[in-house]
């Protein structure tokens, strides 16, 4: 007995052979394969869809002023531009089937950095040399920012891999990590809402951080349903699932609110704003989300994850350089330009003040702010006399003006 105790002993001490360990390391190098596989059809899918959306861009712009308002429809270049569009979406869903969502997610970063080169190269965006540093400067800093981050997150992405089948989404959705997240979400969207709708509050964060807690929901459904329909594929039906459908419904409809969402914020606030906030924003909580859901963060080292959080960083701060330096939209205002009018200085130098002549040129309905303008430049009343008219005397004119004298 202790002859055969003691040699139990011994085995239980004895090293892992080296077919378990080469298991292992196998295991392991299919998992980075499968990271590096979702890595490159993320970036592939960002870069097409900002190809496809300057492609339209540049068609847009060839047409402008066309009396067709559809006019674009008739050209190929837009109709490549859209075949594009759907190639690059097609990647980037496919690549939620491969690699954790907290990898996929803020590579969206790449479109930024496409965009912001080929609206240089392929737009042709006019810039004079002398002011070349001075407006984009900027920009070649947060590309470089934003690939410096994106390689920290392609390395220290969490290698979490879990096959996407029924039962392994219908688990994760009913654990408590995740039913408590749903909770905290659900109470500050509805806030939110509240005070967006109620209270007027239309600050661009109380927008974006509707959009971004929606695109967390959408991000966690499109991993689901990529993952499910790469398995049935593969041979692995998934299909026959209710929770496939549960979750493919979600999907459709949290992407639809938050394109209503994103809509609303283009009303009001400058494009290249919105893209860096909500930027910032969806992707912290696309992150949450995934490591909450999937436990993307599960096992890993305590210095890939602050690695994989400075990627973040660093991607965050070169975005918001890139959009921070782009040129603002002019807003075109349907107004009458006062000065423009003919004999308009005359009756200024005459004491008939129609409109006050202030500093520069300006529009009429948008008057600056004249609180604590001098009584000289105050407008002119016009005071209206009414004559009285018999019948035999030959008609007037009804009312009469009174000039108007500027006061020393």
């Amino acid at each position: 007995m202790d002859r055969a105790h003691s040699a139990g002993l011994q085995l239980q001490q004895l090293p892992p052979t080296s077919s378990s360990m080469s298991l292992s390391s196998s295991e392991a190098s299919f998992s980075y394969k499968e990271n590096l596989i979702g890595a490159l059809l993320a970036i592939f899918g960002h870069l097409v869809v900002s190809i496809a959306l300057n492609l339209q861009k540049y068609c847009h712009i060839r047409l402008a002023g066309s009396k067709d308002p559809r006019a674009y429809f008739k050209t190929k270049t837009w109709w490549l531009g859209l075949l594009l569009l759907l190639l690059g979406e097609l990647g980037v869903f496919a690549s939620y089937a491969f690699a954790p969502l907290s990898l996929i997610v803020p590579l969206s970063a790449v479109s930024v950095i496409a965009s912001a080169i080929i609206g240089i190269i392929f737009i042709k965006e006019k810039w004079k040399p002398k002011d070349f540093v001075r407006r984009y400067v900027l920009s070649f800093v947060g590309c470089g920012l934003a690939i410096v981050g994106t390689y920290l997150l392609v390395t220290f992405a969490p290698n979490s891999h879990e096959k996407m089948t029924g039962e392994n989404i219908a688990k994760h959705l009913v654990s408590w990590p995740f039913l408590l997240y749903m909770l905290v979400v659900i109470v500050l969207f509805c806030l939110l809402l509240y005070f967006y709708k109620e209270r007027n509050a239309n600050s661009i964060i109380v927008i974006l951080l509707l959009v971004a807690l929606l695109g967390s929901m959408t991000v966690v459904t499109v991993k689901a349903v990529a993952g499910m329909l790469v398995l049935s594929i593969q041979g692995n039906l998934q299909l026959d699932y209710p929770i496939f459908y549960v979750m493919f419904v979600c999907m459709v409809a949290t992407a639809i609110y938050q394109a209503t969402f994103l809509s609303q914020a283009s009303q009001i606030y400058d494009s290249s704003l919105i893209a860096s906030v909500g930027y910032i924003l969806s992707t912290t909580a696309a992150i949450t989300a995934g490591a909450i859901f999937y436990l993307d963060f599960l096992g890993e080292e305590a210095l890939h994850i602050c690695l994989f959080a400075l990627g973040c960083l660093i991607a965050f701060l070169g975005v918001f350089l890139i959009t921070r330096n782009r040129k603002k939209a002019i807003p075109f205002e349907p107004y009458i330009s006062m000065d423009a009018m003919p004999g308009m200085q005359d009756m200024h130098a005459k004491g008939t003040t129609v409109q006050p002549d202030l500093k520069a040129s300006f529009s009429y309905g948008a008057l600056e702010n004249n609180d604590n303008i001098s009584e000289i430049y105050t407008p002119a009343t016009l005071p209206v006399m009414q004559e009285e008219h018999s019948s035999r005397s030959t008609p007037g004119v009804p009312y009469r003006v009174l000039e108007h004298t500027k006061k020393e």
